[in-house]
């Protein structure tokens, strides 16, 4: 499009005011005066980013006004739904009215008018006067005055592009004929958000179904007796309000406002008086960047006033945010800029003499530099220390084994030491590297990707980015001396020493650093138990778990590999056979042809953002009862994902040295505390399908000495509701052993538990499990195949003979809004920064967050301790058995047939009791010659 002579911006200042209001709604700007000033803030970044990069030649912003409308006088209860509007919009709108001013842009208002339907009645003006209009709003309402010269541009927005609809977009986007048809639209199916009714039961795909047959909402009116059924009833009846609906959302184009192109023309800002606000609102980055100019004010904004609790420095950024900054960064630090000393450490008397030191401190950092990230493969290359920020020593290991073996020995004595606190990043990798060269640490330790962890767990915890986060440092990267990833990647042992020697060290001191900074934040936040006794001792067991890995049978794998190959084809052929033709199921575009152009199983099928048809699980699985071929497909896809996933992989996984598989346990992933595990994910390895199950058939013991012993908590979360919550309907059925399913059941249908049947039942199930994750009756309704109705009813019902557990939820959501976080039995904490939002979805997801997160991470808390205490137990009595897996709720152990007895009897003993609750746990054991028939 060529660059227009005349090209006019019409702001809607409300929606927009609104929409950077809740971009700032996690880390609000409040200045040094306690005004929070993150509407202003967002509203003036918007309007300086049209100004500069679409350069108009007039720009006009429309206000509302608190005055009625004519739509108020015509249906009373029109946006009467909408929530009072927050105190700091309230405070902003008078403060963008003035930089609006201050930038010599008109203010356009009209009592009695809404904001769009004076820019509706600019736009057309000026549209049919030659200007190219562009109504800047989010609002798509806006989408029915677009014509020739006139667009909605609709600004870019948490990550998305700037979105400008013409009238093909528009036709595109409705999937209408005309333009106006979009009035006809919102007249049928409402807007909740304006409180305009509609028709009850006509929805977006009804309305343009409605509208492509009779083209308004007038035309369906004028034909419906040709509906049938519940429909005819529900269009006849609301004739009258659809109509009203269709006039309610029109936005007029002839407010009686004066068109006056010449004061719209825009020519600069006023910038004595846009210096004084800017200063007053302490909008210093914005201050150099349209005025050139530093603020005289020497105020620091800051954060919102959160719990002392909360760490600033953890605090994520939006990217809305990051126009505003309290000051210049400082300069980036780095191993050029950032004075060091770091030593090789390469002969004998240098060893001794820096191990003398070692022997003196009370603490130091330990690092190792190795061939391999696998830590069973992995060979030492060198070892880091530091004990003083900014010195470190490297001490270079040489190839062959023996010679190494020996360096090792001499640091035997300093790494083995127990008062001596050993700090470092992940130093599980370092404690399983150390043990192949028979070097046991297993004295008191300090973890500092463990103690970021909990400090804030949903953010990276590598040491990389904690440098840069944390002490504005980046550090020598990894690729520039091993380079990229890939088949062509080297190791360390390819670098020369003099390289490693600043890499290494680097690695140490940096830890160190980090170390000093983040346990002031732990003892800060209490959260000293939890690091010390807690995750820092699991790594130890972790590290011993990973170490011991788990033996495979890969005959009985090569065996399942074959028959899921053949049911795999045989499953395509009938799929081929019912499509009536050959095509590549793997491939979405091949499969979205042949299911909805060819077949057409649906009439409007679901298309992705690339435009082709969305072929994925959630969908076959709404088609899969009606339709044969999309219950096969998904089985076709079962079976390969088995397949390749896991019978395929899993041998490629079993190590050289001692032909088992040694999956890598992650403790700083899940936010929750669960621990999660990768090559191979053993909390992923299906459970729910026959021959998912079968794939646990495949771990087997280590001999034919040994048996599987499965140990699986069972109900844990339910268990954990029931003591959070102080049910006594709960906590007695825990107690007497009764089925708490059936238990619910009962009180949720009104019957005897004796007549409860299957299907009530697994209803029940559905409901407990699902409270403690937040589930709404939309959600039941599908988990259950039941109506919207019925589910509303069963939770109904559910609360009313569990009150307490209602009780527990709004309780621990209220005490969430007030800290902004939840927390553990032992003090783990789930920041929600969120729960106080006013988008009613974000809001939402905290609060079910908040419910949840407490009982989820008690039960990671609970099996964790129990891991501790099973491990230091079966240490101290130096059993031949091992504790080899833990998935979800359940350890696993590798088990000699001499010490199953004691064992068993133990492993219950510290599981039950790992911690002391009211309810009691329960825990399934199973004892067999492989996983599944344990478990």
């Amino acid at each position: 499009m060529s660059k227009p002579e005349n090209k006019l911006f019409l702001l809607d200042a409300m929606a927009l005011i609104y929409r950077a209001h809740f971009a700032f709604s996690k880390n609000p700007r409040i200045n040094s005066k306690g005004l929070n000033t993150g509407a202003a803030l967002g509203f003036t970044n918007s309007l300086l980013e049209i100004i500069k990069k679409e350069k108009p030649t007039h720009i006009g912003v429309a206000f509302d006004t608190s005055d009625p409308t004519f739509r108020h006088e015509e249906f009373p209860e029109y946006k009467a739904q909408r929530e009072e509007q927050p105190e700091d919009i309230r405070v902003a709108i008078p403060y963008v009215k003035k930089i609006v001013e201050a930038f010599n842009i008109p203010v356009l208002i009209k009592p009695g008018f809404e904001a769009d339907d004076i820019i509706g009645t600019i736009a057309r003006q000026a549209g049919d006067e030659g200007f190219e209009v562009f109504m800047m709003t989010p609002d798509k309402d806006y989408a029915q005055l677009v014509k020739e010269h006139v667009y909605l541009y609709k600004p870019s927005f948490m990550g998305n592009g700037v979105d400008i609809l013409g009238i093909p977009e528009v036709l595109k986007k409705f999937d209408i004929d005309r333009v106006e048809q979009v009035i006809d639209i919102l007249g049928l199916q409402g807007d909740a958000v304006d409180n305009i009714p509609g028709i009850p039961g006509v929805g977006a795909k009804t309305a343009v179904k409605f509208l492509k047959q009779y083209g308004s909402v007038e035309g369906l009116l004028e034909h419906t007796d040709e509906l049938k059924g519940k429909m005819k009833e529900k269009v006849e009846a609301n004739k009258e309000q659809a109509l009203l609906s269709k006039k309610l959302a029109t936005i007029k184009i002839d407010v009686p406002i004066n068109y006056e192109p010449d004061k719209l023309k825009y020519d600069g800002p006023n910038e004595e008086v846009l210096r004084e606000l800017f200063e007053e609102l302490e909008f210093r980055t914005l201050m150099k960047r349209v005025l050139g100019e530093e603020p005289q004010t020497s105020a620091k904004s800051s954060s919102s006033q959160a719990d002392p609790a909360q760490i600033s420095m953890f605090t994520d950024t939006p990217a809305e945010q990051q126009e505003e900054v309290e000051e210049a960064p400082a300069e980036k630090r780095n191993i050029e800029n950032s004075p060091h000393h770091y030593h090789l450490i390469d002969t004998p008397e240098l060893r001794k003499e820096l191990i003398e030191y070692l022997k003196l401190q009370d603490e130091f950092c330990f690092d190792t530099e190795t061939t391999s990230v696998e830590p069973t493969d992995a060979e030492l290359v060198g070892m880091a220390f530091c004990y003083l920020p900014g010195e470190a020593y490297y001490v270079p290991v040489p190839e062959d084994q023996k010679e190494a073996q020996k360096i090792a020995n001499e640091f035997k004595e300093i790494l083995e030491a127990k008062d001596i606190v050993i700090i470092g990043q992940n130093l599980k990798y370092d404690i399983q590297v150390m043990r192949n060269y028979d070097i046991i640490l297993n004295g008191k330790i300090f973890d500092t990707m463990l103690a970021h962890y909990l400090l804030d767990p949903e953010t990276r915890h590598n040491m990389d980015a904690l440098a840069e986060n944390l002490l504005n440092y980046t550090t020598i990267s990894i690729t520039e001396l091993i380079g990229k990833k890939g088949s062509k990647q080297g190791n360390m042992r390819d670098v020369p020493v003099a390289d490693v020697v600043d890499y290494a060290c680097e690695d140490a001191d940096i830890t160190l650093q980090l170390k000093l900074l983040l346990e002031k934040e732990i003892e800060a936040n209490d959260l000293g138990n939890l690091l010390h006794n807690v995750e820092e001792p699991l790594s130890f067991v972790l590290a011993e778990m990973e170490y011991e890995g788990v033996k495979i049978d890969k005959e009985n794998l090569a065996e399942m590999s074959s028959e899921l190959e053949e049911l795999a084809n045989q499953t395509q052929k009938e799929i081929y056979e019912i499509a009536g033709e050959e095509f590549n199921i793997a491939s979405p575009k091949q499969l979205g042809e042949v299911l909805f152009d060819k077949m057409k199983l649906v009439d409007k099928p679901k298309k992705t953002k690339t435009g082709q048809y969305a072929t994925g699980e959630e969908i076959l699985s709404k088609l899969a009862n009606e339709h044969e071929i999309a219950d096969k497909i998904l089985t076709f896809r079962e079976y390969q994902k088995l397949k390749s996933t896991y019978v395929d992989a899993l041998p490629k996984l079993i190590s050289k040295k001692d032909e088992r598989v040694h999956t890598d346990y992650r403790q700083a992933v899940a936010a929750t505390g669960r621990l999660s595990s990768n090559n191979p994910n053993l909390q992923n390895i299906p459970i729910r399908t026959e021959k998912g199950r079968l794939i646990r058939k495949a771990f087997v013991p280590r001999s034919s000495d040994y048996k599987l012993l499965s140990a699986d908590y069972s109900q844990i979360e339910l268990r954990i509701m029931a003591a959070f919550s102080k049910d006594k309907a709960m906590i007695e059925a825990f107690k007497c052993g009764r089925d708490i399913h059936a238990t619910t059941a009962a009180k949720v249908f009104g019957v005897d538990i004796d007549k409860v049947d299957p299907n009530m039942r697994r209803k029940a199930k559905e409901v407990n499990f699902g409270i403690i994750y937040g589930i709404s009756a939309f959600g039941l309704a599908q988990n259950l195949g039941i109506s919207r109705t019925e589910a509303s009813e069963i939770i109904k019902a559910y609360f009313k003979e569990f009150p307490a557990v209602n009780e527990y939820m709004t309780d621990v959501v209220e005490e969430a809004r007030k800290r902004e976080y939840v927390s553990t039995i032992l003090g783990r904490k789930r920041w929600l920064r969120d729960i106080n939002s006013r988008n009613q979805t974000v809001r939402g997801f905290a609060e079910r967050n908040a419910v949840n997160a407490p009982i989820q991470g008690s039960a990671a808390d609970m099996i964790k301790l129990a891991m501790i205490r099973i491990h230091e137990w079966m240490k101290a009595e130096k059993l031949k058995s091992k504790m080899i897996m833990q998935v979800h709720d359940e350890l696993i152990f590798d088990v000699h047939k001499d010490e199953l007895e004691t064992l068993q009897s133990h492993v219950l003993d510290f599981m039950k009791n790992a911690m002391d609750l009211e309810v009691p746990m329960e825990i399934g054991v199973g004892v067999a010659d492989n996983w599944m028939d344990a478990h």
